[in-house]
C-alpha cells in the first residue's frame, strides 16, 4: 500500500482557488482550506489503514513481514492496506491479507489503534492468524519469516503495533532505527 496526500488547490465544486481562512467551528477557531466563494471546506480528515501481525500456524507460529514494491530499501513491515467502502475493519484486513499474501485469516484480534501523523493516518491494527501457501501479489517484492524472539520493531505507525502485540505474549520488543526520511 502506498500513497501520497496532496492538498487541494482548488475548490471542486466553483473551481476557486483555496484559502486558509479561519472560522469559528464546534471546538473553537480552526484554520482550514476553504472556499471563499461557495465556503466548501477542506476537512482532511485521517485516512484509515489497516495492519496485520500475520503470524503463520502452519508455520510454528512464524511472523510474516513483507516488503513493498514501491520501497525504496529493503524495508519489511506489515500487511497494510485501505478500508473499502461497506466493509468492516475485520473484513477489511482478511481481504488485504489474502490479495496480497494469498493466506487464509482462521482468527483475528485486534491489537490496538495507532495514529500515524506523517502520513494522516489512522492505523487500526490486528493479530492475523493464518495459514496456506505464501504467493506474494505484484505489490510486495518478497517476504520474510521471523520468531517472535527475533523480529524487530520500528518507532513509528504499525512498529508500535507489533510492539505492542510481542508485549502481550510476554516478549520485549526489540527497536531498530529507521533511516531518515528524503524529502
Amino acid at each position: 500500500m502506498t500513497t501520497q496526500r496532496h492538498e487541494p488547490q482548488f475548490c471542486p465544486h466553483c473551481a476557486t482557488p483555496l484559502q486558509l481562512i479561519t472560522q469559528a467551528e464546534d471546538g473553537g477557531d480552526k484554520q482550514r482550506l476553504r472556499c471563499p466563494a461557495c465556503h466548501w471546506t477542506h476537512w482532511n480528515n485521517p485516512t484509515p489503514v489497516l495492519a496485520a501481525v500475520i503470524e503463520c500456524g502452519d508455520r510454528d507460529g512464524q511472523l510474516l513481514l513483507a516488503c513493498n514494491a514501491a520501497w525504496t530499501g529493503r524495508f519489511f513491515g506489515l500487511i497494510t492496506g485501505f478500508m473499502e467502502a461497506g466493509e468492516t475493519p475485520e473484513e477489511g484486513i482478511t481481504r488485504e491479507v489474502a490479495e496480497e499474501t494469498s493466506l487464509q485469516v482462521r482468527a483475528l484480534k485486534l491489537i490496538g489503534v495507532y495514529d500515524f501523523q506523517r502520513m494522516n493516518q489512522l492505523i487500526v491494527a490486528y493479530h492475523a492468524l493464518v495459514e496456506g501457501e505464501i504467493r506474494l501479489s505484484p505489490e510486495l517484492s518478497e517476504y520474510k519469516l521471523f520468531t517472535p524472539q527475533t523480529v524487530r520493531c520500528w518507532r513509528a505507525g504499525t512498529g508500535f503495533a507489533l510492539a505492542d502485540w510481542l508485549r502481550s505474549r510476554g516478549h520485549e520488543p526489540q527497536f531498530i532505527e529507521l533511516p531518515p526520511r528524503r524529502s
